[in-house]
């Protein structure tokens, strides 16, 4: 597993505001964006001529053109990869998707702040946790 974050998201300013966050709490990973949700799994499978990639960290956001965030979830449970956390970082508040986000495998539900401060804020404790406090699971498990 590498030291990437794969953030899966389609609004531009999602992205933006999300890679100055992270550069604002010093984590200063690689990220690589996917912005629907075929692309995420071509990444993730190494379809189309990708080299399938492992990143440390999955930023998923749940409302994606092509395949919605529930169905890279659906996809991703499918096939035996090593898994890394899942985040949904997502604007919802509909409880169903809560829900359905767990119970198809999602590590951490978190709802994106309107305020650029507060999202800076989230995002670092998020990265800090996923990427540096958490351990990680052991390979022969």
């Amino acid at each position: 597993m590498s030291d990437e974050i794969l953030l899966i998201e389609d609004n531009e300013d999602d992205i933006t505001l999300t890679l100055r966050a992270l550069k604002k709490q010093n984590i200063l990973n690689h990220v690589v964006i996917a912005r629907d949700g075929t692309e995420a799994l071509d990444l993730l499978l190494g379809n189309k001529n990708h080299e399938a990639i492992k990143p440390a960290l999955i930023l998923l956001d749940l409302k994606l053109p092509k395949l919605d965030g529930m169905d890279v979830l659906r996809e991703i449970n499918k096939v035996e990869i090593d898994r890394p956390p899942i985040v949904i970082l997502t604007t919802s508040t509909e409880e169903e998707d809560i829900i359905k986000s767990y119970n198809l495998g999602a590590n951490s539900y978190i709802r994106k702040p309107v305020d650029f401060s507060k999202f800076t804020e989230v995002v670092g404790q998020l990265g800090l946790y996923w990427l540096v406090i958490n351990e990680k699971r052991p390979k022969n498990e």
